[in-house]
């Protein structure tokens, strides 16, 4: 089981995260044993330390130190946004046009892990630029209309709040498709059996920086996966992502998303 390395050098590594996997083992879901941190650890032989997050369903560019030195050097840069992260999403509907959602967020707690925290926190400020690349209305029946609407959009996230991108596109009325908690269960299901988007269709694509050691900037892009490439034909949108589309892809993770629509 070999993940796809995007990056590596003596100071740091970055991985192209399989959509369904946690970065590291978690109390939450104490039956997985395969978690990315374990794997890349195994893979190149080196203790790894995260400075990052994904969520499980979101595919793309993580980002690892290989000393706790360069991890807390990069986790600094995330915590002062001088890293610039883009992403690109299928959502319902036409997303159109270039605009920055300043829209606060409150706090999403879990049940279990924090069960501790306080509910009763003041909004806290999000700020995301989105802009829209393609759309496509397909004859395909999902609620009182013939047709459904899709869009491929890009997003570069200003703040990083949990689930930021998922909860702003949930509010712009054109949920990600195949988000489970903030979307719209009938087009889930729909996209999944007709288009084979069986996944939350948000990729981390590309991490913009300046090397902690070398001082030298640094773009990482990851490649999409089948599921992504697959839905960029039934659309029609072929073209529209020429860094990271591609033809052949690495060996399967050996993990299955977690995605439900039920």
């Amino acid at each position: 089981m070999t993940l796809e390395v995007l990056y590596q050098d003596e100071w740091l590594i970055a991985i192209n995260k399989p959509s369904g996997w946690l970065v590291h083992r978690s109390w939450l879901d104490r039956d997985e044993k395969v978690v990315v941190m374990q794997t890349v650890r195994d893979q190149i032989g080196q203790h790894v330390f995260t400075v990052h997050r994904l969520d499980r369903p979101t595919s793309g560019v993580l980002l690892m130190g290989l000393s706790s030195e360069v991890g807390h050097l990069l986790s600094r840069q995330f915590e002062q946004h001088q890293i610039q992260k883009r992403y690109h999403a299928v959502v319902r509907g036409w997303l159109e046009g270039e605009a920055v959602l300043d829209y606060p967020l409150v706090e999403e707690l879990d049940k279990i892990a924090d069960k501790f925290s306080r509910a009763d926190k003041d909004p806290q400020p999000a700020v995301t630029h989105y802009k829209g690349l393609a759309t496509v209305e397909m004859p395909l029946a999902t609620g009182r209309y013939p047709t459904t609407r899709y869009g491929l959009v890009e997003l570069e996230p200003q703040t990083g709040r949990k689930h930021q991108l998922r909860r702003h596109l949930s509010h712009l009325r054109h949920p990600i498709i195949g988000d489970s908690k903030h979307g719209d269960l009938r087009q889930n299901r729909a996209a999944a059996e007709h288009f084979g988007c069986n996944r939350l269709m948000l990729h981390a694509s590309r991490l913009t920086l300046t090397h902690p050691v070398t001082g030298q900037p640094l773009i990482i892009d990851a490649g999409l996966d089948r599921v992504w490439m697959d839905a960029l034909s039934h659309f029609g949108w072929r073209g529209h992502l020429p860094e990271i589309e591609r033809v052949e892809f690495p060996e399967a993770s050996g993990q299955d998303d977690d995605t439900q629509f039920d």
